[in-house]
């Protein structure tokens, strides 16, 4: 840990580095003066930006560790991924959930949606071992945060239905290097209600209502209060606290803009199965509404959606094997009071659906959107955010293509009509879709969505933006976690030997060689002669823990996507396959720039490919646990969390010291065994 200089409380260091073309890192944001003073100031020791799993794993840990945390959340549910995103079946791998291997929060997460249901599983699906209503993840994660403080003897300032709008962050002095030394100092956020008169939140969608959200001025719709987020001010000391982007696009990270990327990164030898010889930042995973429906005992109206026509084209069961209604349904149930009769398709065993039923749907050829792009890409650009003024002091209005927002809404809405009452199939052809009018749309306020029209409040975020962390060793651009750091794939395919330069086929072959990498590089030993390792990498300053496949959904190559023929971007898929079980690292959640921001959730520091498995739920709770930990271990300890592995691969003292910290409260960082000897992980499923 170097220190060198303090600004505003935290220690500095200064680190050369060289920027990666595209990123321009600009010297400060200027806070533009709000139409009014703000409504009032709350002070927070930890500001966590985002209500999803990540920011209530963030604010878990926090409260336990006896913090002051405001956390802001655009819905006014908590859950993300499994509340307000309604992708409430929870992605889990086999030997993980075997052997119960989970953040504490998360095996408390569980362990509540057992006690809620008197099982895990009320949905009886057969995607997950755990499919459950959205509305109750939000209850069951209120109290989990509500006992947390209690136990803890933190405090929680919850904002639902609120966005933030500007941050104010210090100018950076001449002797700080680019890498870091600013400080967030305050975020002025807007929270939205009812106007008198108008109808509650979550009557209209996201699209119709995002951009009066992001607006201080009142509406037809809202009534609007400014709120100052800043740290305490005491006497004589300078004011510390630590800003959270648990957001599910990266927002702050953009809005704060410090160097991201954005969709498809350049073939290299950390990333040999990119699609892409450029970086392409159109092309991220396709984002989904989710929506609920009920089997009914009776033939229901089903009213077909003014814009159905234009989105029929691009709806199918994808393949053969999938090509059953039922199994569709029951993919993702998440309420079955009625347990039908056992049946197998495909190869797939489940029970049939029975009146009363309720299926979530969340379906690559149904209500993914996939804009691959820059006419319709949904996540903007950071050129994008120039053009559009979002970069201007004032000017933030979520980073978002609200057009987009409008087309998905449509898609999945039109989904449901296709499933009821489509007979058509854009993969396999005419004559594999029947009709099951049998069904029923659910939507209204008391609705498993929560919502008057019925779709997710918020659509589910597979993929935004990710961070670049700092310079570290091996890494000189930027840290980052990448395809090989992960993935099992046998790189002694055919494709790889053919298609990377011999320069970078050699390097992908001794980055994976572990102890014999040198000789492979120096030419002793042929690459196709180099053992590789058999595990992912391990990384000294692992926090946090995940396991899951590398699962894509991949971008359409042409605009719209639901035009007719259109297909996924070529080379998207070879990427996908299994991955061993994986760490988080410490690097991966500090930004360049900004001293006392921490990246949680799918904006830490992953490749587009590594990314397409470090976004599912118990990942996102691990982030979370981590970065709540850090957060209150480096205002307990004075020491920003960049200091904690700047000498690395050097010893840090500190940094084994929130090691313990992590694992002695019950959050995992490393699977059981990880070690560099330990090649034994096949029986890891």
């Amino acid at each position: 840990m170097k220190r060198r200089h303090k600004v505003a409380g935290f220690q500095t260091s200064l680190i050369t580095f060289s920027l990666i073309s595209n990123f321009f890192i600009p010297d400060y944001t200027v806070v533009a003066a709000p139409p009014r003073n703000p409504d009032k100031t709350v002070d927070c020791e930890i500001l966590v930006v985002g209500g999803g799993l990540s920011g209530v794993a963030t604010a878990y840990e926090a409260l336990l560790a006896g913090r002051k945390v405001c956390l802001t959340e655009i819905t006014d549910w908590l859950g993300g991924q499994i509340s307000s995103q309604g992708t409430s079946a929870l992605d889990e791998r086999p030997t993980q959930r075997m052997r119960q291997f989970y953040s504490r929060g998360y095996l408390e997460l569980r362990d509540r949606i057992r006690r809620k249901y008197g099982e895990l599983n009320p949905g009886d699906c057969w995607v997950s071992d755990s499919c459950f209503l959205p509305r109750d993840a939000h209850k069951i994660l209120t109290e989990m945060l509500k006992d947390a403080e209690k136990r803890g003897r933190g405090k929680l300032e919850w904002f639902p239905n609120t966005v933030i709008k500007e941050l104010e962050i210090s100018p950076l002095s001449k002797e700080d290097s680019k890498a870091g030394g600013q400080l967030i100092k305050s975020a002025i956020a807007i929270q939205h209600q009812p106007a008198k008169g108008a109808p509650p939140i979550n009557t209209f969608p996201l699209s119709n209502t995002i951009e009066d959200a992001y607006r201080y001025q009142n509406s037809s719709r809202f009534t609007k209060n400014i709120i100052r987020l800043a740290p305490k001010q005491n006497k004589g000391n300078a004011p510390k606290w630590y800003v959270v982007d648990a957001s599910e696009t990266g927002e702050i990270i953009a809005l704060a803009d410090v160097p991201y990327r954005l969709g498809i990164d350049a073939r290299s030898y950390l990333e040999p199965s990119a699609s892409s010889t450029t970086n392409d930042p159109y092309c991220p995973q396709g984002f989904t509404y989710t929506f609920a429906m009920e089997a009914t005992k009776e033939p229901q109206p089903q009213k077909m959606p003014p814009f159905y026509l234009q989105y029929a084209p691009y709806f199918s069961y994808e393949l053969k094997r999938l090509a059953s209604f039922d199994l569709l349904f029951t993919y993702r149930r998440i309420w079955s009071p009625k347990k039908g009769k056992p049946e197998k398709f495909g190869g797939i065993g489940f029970t049939t659906p029975t009146p009363g039923d309720i299926s979530m749907q969340n379906w690559t050829w149904g209500n993914d959107y996939r804009p691959g792009t820059a006419k319709d890409n949904l996540v903007y650009t950071r050129q994008q955010l120039q053009a559009t003024g979002q970069l201007k002091p004032g000017g933030w209005m979520g980073g978002l293509r609200t057009a987009t927002l409008d087309k998905a809404e449509e898609n999945a809405l039109s989904f449901y009509y296709w499933l009821v009452a489509g007979t058509t199939d854009s993969q396999l052809g005419e004559g594999v879709k029947q009709q099951q009018i049998n069904n029923r749309f659910l939507s209204g306020i008391n609705s498993p969505m929560g919502t008057v029209h019925g779709l997710s409040k918020y659509p589910y975020m597979r993929e935004g933006r990710r961070v670049i962390g700092r310079p570290s060793w091996g890494q000189p651009g930027g840290f980052g976690i990448w395809e090989i750091d992960i993935s099992r794939r046998d790189y002694n395919d055919e494709y790889y030997r053919k298609t990377l330069p011999a320069d970078m086929y050699r390097r992908l072959k001794a980055a994976l060689a572990g102890l014999e990498a040198v000789s492979v590089i120096d030419g002793k030993v042929s690459p196709d002669q180099a053992m590789r390792r058999t595990r992912s990498t391990i990384f000294p300053d692992a926090v946090g823990i995940g396991h899951y496949a590398i699962d894509f959904h991949p971008c359409m190559v042409q605009s719209p996507p639901e035009a007719p023929g259109n297909t996924e971007r070529p080379g998207e898929r070879r990427g996908a396959g299994q991955a061993y079980p994986f760490q988080i690292a410490l690097r991966a959640m500090i930004p360049q720039k900004i001293d006392n921001l921490i990246v949680g959730g799918k904006s830490i520091a992953t490749s587009h490919i590594a990314a397409a498995a470090y976004r599912v739920h118990s990942f996102e709770w691990s982030a979370g646990a981590a970065a709540g930990t850090v957060a209150a271990f480096s205002l307990k300890n004075d020491v920003a969390p960049y200091q904690l592995v700047d000498d690395l691969p050097k010893a840090e003292p500190q940094l084994q010291a929130l090691k313990r910290l992590l694992e002695q409260n019950g959050n995992p960082t490393a699977f059981p065994d990880t070690s560099i000897f330990n090649q034994n992980w096949d029986d890891w499923k």
